[in-house]
């Protein structure tokens, strides 16, 4: 067990591995979003021809976000911050 964790670590270090993964960052990066703004973790329909236009429209959904962000200036990787950090930012303003 240990020597196939150490074999996967230094796997992982490797500039090919780095390059795959950044690709898969951005991909569960666009599937939480359209999560976030769409709900589409569960269908609203029943029967498959349903579901996919729902998915076909969630994922309009998420191009028009994007692109009215790109268009407005605004750029979609904001920063977050704890509610603890809000309340103090509140509590001082």
């Amino acid at each position: 067990l240990h020597e196939t964790l150490a074999a996967a670590r230094t796997a992982q270090r490797t500039d090919s591995f780095k390059t795959r993964y950044a690709l898969r960052a951005g991909v569960e990066g666009t599937i939480n979003q359209a999560l976030d703004v769409t709900g589409m973790r569960r269908a609203r329909y029943r029967g498959l021809p349903k579901v996919r236009l729902q998915h076909a429209f969630s994922a309009t959904a998420v191009n028009i976000v994007r692109l009215d962000a790109y268009w407005s200036g605004h750029p979609l990787d904001r920063n977050r911050t704890s509610r603890l950090t809000r309340l103090s930012h509140q509590l001082t303003g």
